[in-house]
This record gives C-alpha cells, sequence and structure tokens, in this order.
C-alpha cells in the first residue's frame, strides 16, 4: 500500500514539475509562438523568418571568427605574462587560465555578434540583393544603388571597427601595464626612483612588448581609418551649403581632396605606427595620429577660405553646375521628373453648351465636405451607441451606368462606446465582434433638408443602385483593438433589428483554432483566465487577433510607410480595405530631405488589400520601375504579387494617394524651377494656395475629384492642388494627379500666363466677404443659435476658365445638431452668387433659363384636400418658427414632413 502511495505521489510530483515546465516553456515562448502561429495561418511565415534565418547567417560566422581572434589574441598575453613574470603559478595553472581565455573568448565574441545580428542584418540584405537604378551620380560616376543599398552596411562594418580596434588598444596597454605591475620587484623601483609612481611606471622595456603586441592593431586601425575616409567620400552628396544640397564646389574640390589625402596619410600613419612599434621608436607611433589630426585641421581651414574668399564672392557662378545636379536628383527622388507642364491661357468663357460639353464635371462637383459629412453619418446612421464611423473616404464607383464620386465609410464596432455594465469579457471579446456594412452618399447630392442623399444605408444595407452588399459583417478594420474569438457557444451580435437583435456565426476560415493547448497558450498570452475556463469556447473557435487593419499590416512589412488613411471599397458584394504603402529612403545622393522626415526618396509601390471579413492581406507591387520594391521582393519571395493579379473590380478602385501627391506637390513648389539660375534667385518660388475653414485661413487639402481635363475626351478621377506665388494669393497654376487605366500615376501641372492675374481661393474667400448680400445672409445665420461651416473652396478648371465652388453648411448651437448644406456659393472671374442649390446657382452665375414649370390644372379642392393644405400650412409655420429659434434640426424635421403631405395631396388632386 506504501509503494503504491509513494507511486501516485511520484506521478502527481511528476505531473505537477512536468506541468509547471510546460508553464514556463509557454510563459517565455508565448510570444514567439503566437507570431508562428499567427504568420503561419497568413501564409507569411517565410516572411516571419526571414530575419532569424538572416540573423544567424551573419551571426553564427561573427561569433565563430570573433571567438577565434579573441581567443589568439588573449591566449598570446597569457603566455607574454608567464615569459615576462617567469610566473609558476601561471605555468601550474595553465588550464585554468585557459579556462578563463575561452570564457572571456566566447562572452566578448557572443555581445558583439548578438550586436551584429541584431542592427546589420537589414542592411545585409538590402546588400547582398542590390539592385540598379541604371542611373549614376554625377561626382563619382557610381550607380545610385550603391549609395540606396550598399554604402550603409558598409559603414555598419566601419563603425564596429573603428571602435572595437582601439577599445583593443587601450585594453591591451593597460593589461600590459598591470603585467608590470604585478612584478613585485616593480614596487622597489619606485622607492629607487623617488617615489615617482609615474616615472617608475615608465619603463620603456614593458611598454615596447605592448607595442609589439599592437603593432599589428594599430596598423589595422589605420588600414580601417583609410576606408572611413573612402566612404565618408562619397558624403559630400548628402552636404549642406546655403546655396546647394549635395556636393557643391568647396566639397568637390577642397573636401574630396583632403579625403584623398587623407585615405593615403592612413596608410602611411599605420605602416609609421607599425616600424614604431617593432623599432621601439615612440616618435614614429606619436607621429601617425598627429598626420591625421594636422591633416584633419588643414582640411577645415582650407575649405573655409575656399567657401568664403572664392565661392561666396561669386556663389552662382560656382555653384551653377551642382544646383542643376540638385534639381535633377531631387526630381527623380520624388518622381517628378516626368510632370508633364501645360499652358492654361483662360481664354475661354463658360456658357450653356460649355456646360453640357463638360456635364460630367458639373454633375460630380462637390457640395458636400467631408468633414460635416462625418458628423451627419455618426449622427443619422450609427444606429446604435457602440457603432462609429472612423473616417469618411472619397472614392468613385459606376452607379447605375454613371461615372460618380461619393464619400463612403464603414460602421465599425466601437466597444469604447458600450454601456459600463455591458463591458464584461463575454461581450468585449465573444459578443460584439464586428460592425456591420457602409454607408454611401454622393458628393454632389443633398436632401431637401441639406443632408448627404445616401445611395447606401441603414442596417442590413439598403439601396436602390446596382452596388449591392452580400457580406456586410467588417471583423477587422479601424477601429477593431482586441481581439476576437468567433464560432463559440454564444452566438455573435450581427445587427439590430427593432427590439430583438439578429445572431450570426464566423463562416470565414481565419484565425487560429481554440484547441486545448491552444486555449493554454492565448491565456497565458492575454492574460485572461477565462479564455481557459469559458465552456463557450469549442474546438471549432477561432481567435481572431492583430484585427486592427493598420496593425496588421506593419506586422507583416514593417520596412514599408502605411498611409494613414485607409479606405473601405465595396467589390462583388463584399468589402475590403485598401492601404497605400511605400518605400523611402534617406540615402539617394543629391536629393534634399522632405521637411524634418530625413526622407528623400519615395515611392507609393505597394497596393495592400485586406479583406475586411476574413482579415485576407494581400501586397500588390504597383510600381515595378521602383528598385526598392524590387529588392524587397528578392529578400520576401512570396510576400509581394503583381497588380495585374489583382482582381479588376478592386483596380478600378486604385487610387493615387493624398499623402505622396501632397509630399510632391509641396516638392514641387521649389523643384519646379529647372533653370539653375531661377532656382537659386527663388524667383519663381511657389506655395499652395490658402482657404478658410471654421474661421481660420490653412492650407487647401488636394481634392480628389471627376472632371474632364483640359484637351481630354472624357471625365477622369484625378486629385489637384492650386499653387500662388510665395508671397501672394493670386493663383499661377494648379497640378493634377490621373488615376484611372493606363494613365494611373501621370502627373500634369497647367501654368496660367504670367501677364494675367488669376484669383487664388484666398482671394475668393476675401470677396465672398466683402459681398454685402452674402455677408449679410452669413452674418444673420451665424448668430446666437447657430454656425456657419464653410466647406472646402474647389477650383474647377472647366475648357479654359475656372469655376470656384463653396458649400456653405449651417449647424444649430443644440446638442447633437447635423450640420445641413444651406447654400451653395459659386464665383466665376468678378461674379459670385449664393443660392440654395447647386443648379439655381449655375442658372443665376451664367443667366440660365430655369426650367419650365408645367401649368398646374385648376381641380376643386374636396374636404380632405382642405385638410391637407390646413395641415401642410401649421408644419411650414412650425419650421420657420425652428428656423428663427436657429433649431435647424427641428426645421429639418419639419420640411421632411411638410415634403411628405405635399405628397399625399398631390395623390389626393391626381385622384
Amino acid at each position: 500500500m506504501v509503494i503504491i502511495l509513494r507511486k501516485r505521489n511520484m506521478i502527481i510530483s511528476t505531473f505537477l514539475i512536468s506541468l509547471f515546465i510546460i508553464i514556463g516553456i509557454l510563459v517565455s515562448f508565448t510570444n514567439l509562438i503566437v507570431d508562428i502561429q499567427w504568420f503561419g495561418s497568413m501564409n507569411y511565415l517565410g516572411v516571419f523568418f526571414k530575419k532569424f534565418i538572416t540573423q544567424l547567417t551573419i551571426g553564427v560566422p561573427a561569433f565563430f571568427i570573433i571567438f577565434l581572434l579573441s581567443y589568439f589574441y588573449l591566449n598570446r598575453m597569457v603566455k607574454d605574462y608567464a615569459k615576462f613574470a617567469q610566473d609558476i603559478v601561471i605555468k601550474n595553472g595553465h588550464k585554468r587560465f585557459r579556462s578563463i581565455v575561452i570564457s572571456v573568448s566566447i562572452f566578448v565574441s557572443l555581445v558583439i555578434s548578438l550586436f551584429i545580428s541584431a542592427n546589420w542584418w537589414n542592411d545585409f540584405l538590402f546588400y547582398i540583393n542590390s539592385a540598379n537604378f541604371g542611373i549614376k551620380d554625377p561626382i563619382f560616376n557610381k550607380d545610385i544603388s550603391l549609395y540606396m543599398f550598399r554604402l550603409p552596411f558598409l559603414f555598419d562594418v566601419y563603425n564596429l571597427l573603428i571602435v572595437i580596434i582601439p577599445i583593443l588598444i587601450v585594453a591591451t596597454i593597460i593589461v600590459y601595464g598591470l603585467m608590470y605591475l604585478s612584478d613585485k620587484t616593480r614596487f622597489y623601483e619606485i622607492s629607487d626612483r623617488g617615489g615617482n609612481l609615474f616615472r617608475a611606471i615608465y619603463n620603456k622595456d614593458i611598454l615596447m612588448i605592448a607595442f609589439r603586441q599592437i603593432a599589428v592593431l594599430g596598423f589595422v586601425f589605420f588600414v580601417v581609418l583609410a576606408l572611413g575616409y573612402y566612404l565618408k567620400a562619397y558624403g559630400i552628396l548628402y552636404s549642406r551649403s546655403d546655396a546647394v544640397f549635395g556636393a557643391g564646389y568647396t566639397d568637390v574640390h577642397v573636401r574630396l581632396l583632403f579625403y584623398r589625402i587623407l585615405i593615403l596619410a592612413s596608410f602611411i600613419s599605420g605602416i609609421l605606427f607599425m616600424i614604431g612599434a617593432f623599432r621601439q621608436k615612440l616618435k614614429y607611433i606619436i607621429a601617425s595620429p598627429v598626420i591625421i589630426i594636422a591633416i584633419m585641421i588643414l582640411s577645415t581651414i582650407s575649405q573655409t577660405v575656399v567657401q568664403n574668399f572664392i565661392v561666396a564672392p561669386n556663389e552662382f557662378e560656382k555653384e551653377k553646375t551642382y544646383l542643376k545636379y540638385n534639381i535633377d536628383f531631387t526630381q527623380k527622388a520624388f518622381d517628378l521628373n516626368n510632370v508633364e507642364e501645360k499652358n492654361y491661357n483662360l481664354s475661354g468663357k463658360i456658357d450653356k453648351n460649355i456646360l453640357d460639353e463638360n456635364k460630367d464635371t458639373i454633375n460630380n462637383i462637390r457640395i458636400n465636405d467631408y468633414r460635416p459629412v462625418s458628423q451627419i453619418y455618426n449622427q443619422l446612421q450609427s444606429i446604435r451607441l457602440y457603432y462609429k464611423f472612423n473616417d469618411i473616404d472619397i472614392d468613385r464607383y459606376m452607379i447605375d451606368g454613371n461615372y460618380r464620386q461619393v464619400f463612403i465609410s464603414a460602421r465599425e464596432m466601437n466597444l469604447d462606446n458600450l454601456a459600463s455594465q455591458a463591458k464584461n469579457w463575454i461581450n468585449m471579446h465573444l459578443k460584439y465582434t464586428h460592425g456591420y456594412g457602409v454607408v454611401m452618399s454622393t458628393v454632389n447630392d443633398v436632401t431637401a433638408t441639406g443632408q448627404p442623399d445616401m445611395v447606401i444605408k441603414n442596417i442590413p444595407p439598403v439601396t436602390n443602385t446596382n452596388i449591392k452588399i452580400t457580406r456586410p459583417e467588417v471583423y477587422f478594420g479601424e477601429l477593431t483593438n482586441t481581439y476576437a474569438i468567433v464560432n463559440t457557444k454564444t452566438g455573435e451580435f450581427d445587427y439590430p433589428a427593432g427590439d430583438t437583435n439578429k445572431e450570426n456565426f464566423y463562416s470565414g476560415k481565419s484565425g487560429i483554432p481554440m484547441t486545448f493547448l491552444n486555449k493554454i497558450l492565448y491565456t497565458v498570452y492575454t492574460g485572461n483566465i477565462k479564455i481557459l475556463l469559458s465552456t463557450d469556447i469549442t474546438s471549432k473557435s477561432r481567435m481572431l487577433i492583430f484585427r486592427n487593419i493598420k496593425d496588421r499590416v506593419e506586422k507583416i512589412a514593417p520596412f514599408l510607410i502605411y498611409d494613414e488613411d485607409p479606405y473601405i471599397v465595396v467589390d462583388n458584394g463584399k468589402l475590403y480595405w485598401m492601404i497605400d504603402a511605400y518605400t523611402y529612403s534617406g540615402n539617394y545622393p543629391y536629393s534634399e530631405p522632405y521637411e524634418d522626415t530625413g526622407i528623400n526618396y519615395i515611392r507609393n509601390s505597394v497596393k495592400v488589400v485586406v479583406d475586411a471579413y476574413t482579415g485576407d492581406t494581400n501586397y500588390y507591387i504597383s510600381d515595378k520601375n521602383d528598385p526598392i520594391i524590387k529588392v524587397y521582393s528578392r529578400i520576401f519571395p512570396g510576400l509581394f504579387k503583381s497588380i495585374d493579379d489583382m482582381p479588376e473590380g478592386l483596380k478600378a478602385h486604385i487610387r493615387y494617394p493624398q499623402y505622396m501627391f501632397d509630399i510632391q506637390t509641396s516638392v514641387y513648389r521649389n523643384y519646379h524651377m529647372s533653370d539653375p539660375q531661377v532656382f537659386y534667385n527663388k524667383e519663381d518660388s511657389w506655395d499652395i494656395a490658402k482657404e478658410k475653414f471654421t474661421g481660420k485661413v490653412e492650407p487647401e487639402e488636394s481634392q480628389y475629384v471627376i472632371m474632364r481635363l483640359p484637351g481630354e475626351k472624357a471625365a477622369e478621377y484625378i486629385l489637384m492642388i492650386p499653387y500662388t506665388p510665395a508671397t501672394k494669393d493670386n493663383m499661377v497654376a494648379w497640378m493634377a494627379a490621373r488615376m484611372d487605366g493606363d494613365n494611373y500615376g501621370k502627373l500634369v501641372v497647367y501654368k496660367f500666363p504670367k501677364s494675367t492675374v488669376v484669383y487664388g481661393p484666398m482671394q475668393i474667400e476675401n470677396m465672398i466677404d466683402q459681398d454685402p448680400n452674402i455677408s449679410k445672409e452669413m452674418s444673420l445665420w451665424d448668430q446666437k443659435g447657430s454656425s456657419i461651416i464653410r466647406g472646402n473652396l474647389l477650383t474647377l478648371p472647366i475648357d479654359d476658365s475656372m469655376l470656384y465652388v463653396e458649400p456653405i453648411y449651417i449647424q444649430s448651437s443644440n446638442e447633437n445638431a447635423i450640420p445641413e448644406v444651406k447654400r451653395v456659393i459659386l464665383a466665376y472671374k468678378d461674379k459670385i452668387v449664393m443660392e440654395d442649390t447647386l443648379s439655381n446657382a449655375l442658372n443665376k452665375l451664367f443667366n440660365l433659363e430655369a426650367p419650365a414649370q408645367p401649368a398646374v390644372p385648376q381641380t376643386q379642392t374636396s374636404q380632405t384636400q382642405q385638410e391637407l393644405i390646413k395641415k401642410a400650412n401649421d408644419i411650414y409655420n412650425n419650421a420657420m418658427n425652428a428656423s428663427k429659434n436657429g433649431d435647424w434640426t427641428d426645421f429639418g424635421k419639419n420640411l421632411d414632413e411638410l415634403g411628405s403631405v405635399l405628397n399625399d395631396l398631390n395623390n389626393s388632386i391626381k385622384k
């Protein structure tokens, strides 16, 4: 019996110990295991392991090489000490000292190799996978790939050696000095030398032994120093001066010369140092660094003299060639070298025929602004407190055969807005797992109450258009910041339906299966024991993590820059997120960095598509000519797909990203000047046009519009921005990025004649403020009880003419008031009008005849008709009272009710 109990206790103890060991391993490697599982579920396991494989590839050889060098070097020190001190202890303890040498060598090698593998892996991959640009720099005649891909790794090697070798030299001197002091007889010499410790320590014999030991090290140090000056010579291509970014006259004619002198001097100094060490000539050893320092001082003086006395008095003539290099290479780096410039003469005149010819442009004039629309969506279409529209995206769709620009936004689940008593674990992770559907409205249509005309709305999505949504659930989005466990016994909340809620179960294949071991794993990972204890979670349940689309794409490919504005797309009944991604660098020679980012090369080379239901993430190469994306494709085979593989329905929604366009338009303000003389004087510098919004003057945002570009046959989707002179408000040009079909990515700039004054947006804003009729009405509205919101002022070029459009919103000061479009302001040449609709404003601005209204037949009113007329009159009076009180929400409701009554009255008359 005792034996049985002992066996049982042993089994229990073994089980408990094993369990604790397993838990310890899981705790230590939880994040690693989760990452491996997740990357495996995404079919990107090769991407995940690439970093580790590369780190091992460079770390393991580095460890063995450094270990061998350290071991032989330290072992030599021990032998020298044994020989010098004649220490019987060292001779008898040879094995013990050998163990110490091996241990120290292992420690040093491990530290350095870990540093190398942790910091060099990316530069190493760039180095071995380098791709040519086909462009050579003008100074050294080297392909740009040298600067972008290979120099960073060479600098890594140089920086490590230039730090380690001096440390090793100093350490060697210290060790040999301690060897000297370890001999007891030396302390007697101290007293013999008057008690002067320095004089006692200064012993030429021991120092020469140390110098012989470091002779090779010293020579190697100066060789490495020569390598450093060779590499630093390329750095003149990033030089900064008042006149030019990149190598200037002084850099090329003086600084570069001294770098070459320093290369030669470093080799000479290395030879002198080694001769001095072996021949015990201290003056040679001291002369080695003195030569380098003297040349560096002479270099600094020479550069200062040449810059101030030769370049400065004739700066443009001396820097003209280098200014041209700076302009050319900056344009190439920001993809501005192929911008097509056209003259826009403003010789046209807008009339009815021109408006008819540009019907697609007119029909897509944006009289809604995305900022107020965001409020409206959240007020009218959130349906429940836990839903939220994070932002408004702008896109274009073929709606019933017409090319229309739209606002669109996903209705996401915002768990922060759940009632406090509802914020339990089941609701947060098992029940409220996804958002539902989108809202879409055309940019140019409003209802009778001034709200966006929604073509897709409500839950489930309702639409009268050809755009249907069959898979409206949003499991992955911009607000999905928590993990979700799907396919549990707890039904997932799908959408509200009256007083009840519809439930559903996830049918996708995404996520990690919740096996028993995975339940343990994710209990440790999340720190919540409820995952392990919950009876709602079965083996068919799946864990969805990294559901925020930004976190998701950055985790897979952290080496890209991702656009801050993902946008939702409806295609074939499903919802997808599209995210623009950028390759970038700060190593492009002669290219001036963008503002304070340090970036001087950028390409929108990747389009990322994330399925809102399954979370499937695909990376498509959109710029096949970008050498950086070519290198990443070699480094991570299988990660990137060709843009040709993207489904056609999604491809139709690719857009030129605003982030990229804004960088390019900012750089182009100065770098449109290709003539070095003009660039040097900054005589034609531009600025982004300004406008007024919420009472503040701010630069205009670039605008997506559908319009027919001058000289083109059909309307297309473009992104545009107007320019003004740097110190004035009149408009001098406007830039457009095309994005439909084969024209995707083409940039075109339309320049106005310098002899003609074209009103800029800010000048139109001032004209609006100065118009007595408009300012009077706006002052009345912008009083207590309501406020005015001025939308984006659009500048629309139409057949060598310019039309300006600005929507006016009115918002009540009441809580939860909805901003409503109440007026549209149009400006053309010196004329400004403000009307309730765009069509009325166009009719008034261009003296067009309003459509004739059909005559109303005379009918005898019945009792029912009289009641309807009285009801309509009462509602009208209520609406007017609401207007006087500034209650525009109530005003809008009365107008909606009035429309319904008038419709009933119309039907009654027809009968």
